[in-house]
């Protein structure tokens, strides 16, 4: 007797192979028969017209804290995401301390009173009390263990403050974290020299691994990369390079240089990238890259609210004042910086060792669309509409590929024996409906999602929240 049974659907199995039409049965959480399958189940499922995919994996967000927030994680489940690894960009909920404010740019997470737990178990032991809907795995942030350590971060740290930061890199790893981010770019991480973050990645088993939002993403981006797989390489660890992009007009069409070093350092080394399918980025708002080169549009403002949703040209505009002086005022700030080429995009987000991840900011007011978007932009835009890359390719990117490359176990494919995470979907009509003006929307084309074999989205509302938390675990053997 299986619990579900998905009846003539096409399988896209994870594995970047074209789908094949089939059943899928589901019994205690678990897939237990794919293909040809028959027999008795307490619900049957007609899927004819619609595809069958492992649930998607989100590789970079920053639903460290939304998770327990706001466990329903219906901007991710309506999406068909089932996953999502949070800790990105050398920020992360635990573990942490706050002695005064919060750090920029660890605001983009919550408030001091958020940050609570400060080692990794007591974080582990609240998500697995707030039993989100999605499954959580989490990275420990180097920017959070800088500020757990040092009297300030406008510079780098002592040989005490490493050995502080290693031990407890080194606790959280054996409670279960994933591995080591960074956020290099931001003010309060850009004064760790090379030999702080090398120092710390040491405490990686090989293997591990080392995400990391590159310390220039412009013009010193090849630099930037070398630096971040230098990092890992005597422990072996593996890298994973943060929402790669090429930003800045003057950095436009240098993806394929930058594509090219990716792709022959993967030779020797285990490295990869995430990308989001948009040519806008967003974040804090930064002094460093303001410029009337693009738009920048302020998503929201602690000290001028009535601005968040308005250019910073027609600000500056309205207050007479230069950009930069406008930026200030408005500090701090949120922001989105259309600052990306679409070729480029496009030919980072085809590369084979690309992955994908929203990178989405749950607390902002205005997100940017690709927090609730991003999944259904790549199978519906992109490889529907703009045929950029086949379906199952797609899939791939989202499924298989991440599960490998983040250690998710019996995750990422649809096989016998693996965990029944999967999304049913509409490949005619699966789409992102969410924009810069109006970014929360649920996508259209998403039937039902299941999480660890029970149903957690019917394609309409949250029903179920059966998430669990992830530790590392290899994939067993095809």
């Amino acid at each position: 007797m299986y619990d579900v049974l998905i009846r003539d659907t096409l399988i896209l199995d994870g594995s970047d192979q074209p789908g094949v039409h089939g059943n899928v049965a589901i019994r205690d959480g678990r897939i237990v028969a794919v293909g040809q399958c028959n027999g008795e189940a307490a619900q049957v499922i007609d899927a004819r017209r619609l595809a069958l995919a492992p649930g998607f994996i989100d590789v970079h967000t920053h639903d460290d804290l939304e998770v327990i927030r706001n466990p329903d994680m219906v901007s991710k489940l309506s999406q068909g995401v089932t996953t999502v690894v949070v800790g990105n960009c050398g920020i992360s909920a635990s573990p942490v301390r706050i002695r005064n404010d919060v750090p920029d740019p660890m605001n983009l997470l919550g408030d001091a009173h958020d940050f609570c737990y400060p080692d990794f178990t007591s974080y582990r032991d609240a998500v697995q009390r707030a039993q989100p809907a999605v499954n959580v795995a989490a990275l420990v942030g180097h920017t959070a263990l800088r500020q757990n350590h040092m009297d300030r971060l406008d510079r780098t740290a002592t040989a005490d403050e490493i050995t502080a930061m290693r031990k407890q890199l080194r606790d959280s790893l054996a409670q279960g974290a994933l591995g080591l981010s960074s956020g290099l770019a931001y003010a309060s991480a850009y004064n760790a020299t090379s030999s702080e973050v090398t120092d710390l990645a040491l405490e990686l088993p090989r293997g591990g691994l080392y995400a990391t939002h590159l310390r220039d993403e412009f013009a010193g981006i090849l630099d930037a990369m070398e630096e971040a797989f230098d990092a890992a390489r005597t422990p072996q660890a593996s890298v994973r390079v943060s929402h790669l992009k090429c930003a800045g007009i003057d950095n436009w069409g240098r993806s394929r240089e930058v594509l090219d070093y990716l792709q022959s350092t993967s030779s020797h080394q285990d490295v990869a990238c995430d990308c989001y399918p948009y040519a806008a980025s967003a974040s804090t708002l930064d002094l460093k890259q303001v410029t009337d080169a693009y738009d920048i549009l302020i998503t929201w403002s602690e000290s001028e609210p009535a601005q968040g949703g308005r250019l910073l040209a027609d600000i500056a505009a309205d207050w007479k004042l230069p950009l930069m002086d406008a930026a200030i005022r408005l500090q701090p700030a949120g922001a989105v910086y259309h600052c990306m080429d679409e070729a480029d995009v496009r030919r980072i987000l085809s590369h084979p060792l690309t992955m994908i991840g929203s990178d989405g900011l749950p607390r902002d007011p205005r997100p940017h669309p690709r927090l609730w978007g991003t999944f259904p932009r790549v199978l519906g835009h992109y490889a529907r509409d703009e045929q950029l890359f086949p379906l199952h390719t797609a899939v791939h990117k989202m499924t298989g590929l991440p599960a490998s490359r983040f250690s998710m176990g019996a995750r990422g494919h649809i096989r016998e024996g693996w965990c029944a995470d999967l999304v049913l979907f509409d490949p005619a009509r699966v789409r992102d409906t969410a924009s810069f003006h109006d970014p929360i929307r649920a996508a259209e084309g998403i039937e039902a999602v299941w999480v660890n074999g029970r149903l957690a989205y019917d394609g309409q509302n949250v029903v179920a929240r059966p998430g669990c938390f992830i530790t590392p675990q290899a994939s067993p053997a095809a």
